[in-house]
């Protein structure tokens, strides 16, 4: 017998969402009121944990770093004004938890990168957690060019 909080729960939990894990590369897009209007604000970082399960209680700890700076913020993953979460790319993590992460410079703070359609580890492939925007940026030269 279900309690009436456990129905309550199940109703919000949001369905559709991939399994985000330690080491993924994630976009949140969360939703933002300024006084009578609403935006989406696009939070794009590495998923250093994630913390209480599968429940409605689910959270997880996105890190990017913002003008040389590290910002983490902690999303619910069921709250209401979470929009959606994608997963850019996948890294190979052994540990659930990525704290390591913070302190880590030049090749300890990378992570392989997991092709995410075949599941398969290309070696060859690093990414480092500090260049995610500078990737972009060259992207956009070589394309100029």
């Amino acid at each position: 017998m279900t309690t009436k909080t456990e129905q309550f729960n199940k109703i919000q939990l949001k369905d559709g969402l991939s399994e985000i894990r330690s080491g993924d590369t994630v976009q949140v897009f969360q939703k933002i009121k300024e006084k009578d209007k609403q935006r989406i604000q696009i939070f794009e970082g590495l998923v250093l944990a994630r913390k209480h399960g599968k429940g409605i209680n689910s959270t997880i700890k996105v890190r990017k770093i913002v003008s040389g700076v590290g910002v983490e913020r902690t999303f619910p993953v069921h709250s209401p004004n979470v929009e959606d979460i994608k997963i850019i790319r996948r890294g190979k993590a052994r540990r659930s938890k990525l704290y390591y992460l913070r302190t880590a410079k030049g090749k300890k703070s990378k992570l392989k990168k997991i092709d995410f359609e075949q599941g398969e580890v290309n070696k060859t492939t690093e990414v480092q957690t500090e260049e995610i925007e500078t990737e972009k940026s060259t992207e956009t030269l070589e394309e100029k060019n």
